[in-house]
């Protein structure tokens, strides 16, 4: 977790990017919707601007390492160790992420959710969701050549159950919701994410054996 802690502040230009994508796109959609978007088209549109910022944010997650400092890594630390600190990291960003971006969407295209308890719990949850897959994904991309372009080929379909989810419980949670109405889908949201965990936990020292 030091080791990520310092690459991330060591790369400040890139979580910049990040969050100049973030805010142009909500100001960009402001500029397109406001006054006229419903609770529905509000709630989706919400959280296909978080699932993009994800996969922008997770993909130099491996992307940028090189193969000595790949092999500088394999002697120091266990797979588990490497793949679950790069996992916790880039939930502990996409969490500051995916709060920002909902207080700076609620600013521009108007507060629907304000202290809606349901709402911040299942976005948290998402955003970890999020993190926990194409973390994974990101390992797997890194080792071709063109690992941009199979990042986003293996990565959507992976995450689209997981967006369609959270985009539902969200709504559901927009409509008044409380928090036990939407407990079977939050159940289901958390199992993805323990799936990807395990998941990444099993497959990831195979990957970096390679």
């Amino acid at each position: 977790m030091h080791k990520e802690f310092l690459l991330e502040w060591r790369q400040k230009h890139a979580l910049g990017g990040i969050l100049l994508y973030l805010v142009s796109t909500i100001f960009i959609c402001y500029l397109s919707f406001a006054g006229i978007m419903s609770v529905p088209t509000w709630n989706s549109l919400f959280w296909i601007i978080i699932a993009f910022a994800s996969l922008n944010l997770v993909m130099k997650s491996f992307g940028d390492e090189n193969s000595g400092r790949k092999l500088y890594l394999y002697t120091l630390a266990s797979p588990a160790a490497v793949i679950l600190s790069k996992i916790l990291m880039n939930g502990i960003i996409m969490i500051g992420l995916g709060v920002l971006g909902f207080l700076l969407f609620n600013l521009f295209m108007g507060n629907l959710a304000g202290a809606n308890l349901p709402y911040w719990l299942i976005l948290i949850t998402g955003v970890i969701g999020f993190s926990a897959i194409l973390t994974m994904i990101s390992a797997i991309a890194s080792q071709v050549k063109n690992n941009f372009t199979l990042m986003a080929i293996l990565g959507f379909p992976l995450i689209l159950p997981l967006l369609l989810l959270l985009i539902r419980a969200s709504l559901a949670a927009l409509n008044g919701a409380v928090i036990g109405s939407i407990a079977p889908d939050l159940l289901v949201i958390l199992l993805l994410v323990m799936i990807s965990l395990t998941l990444s936990n099993i497959l990831f020292p195979y990957l970096w054996k390679e």
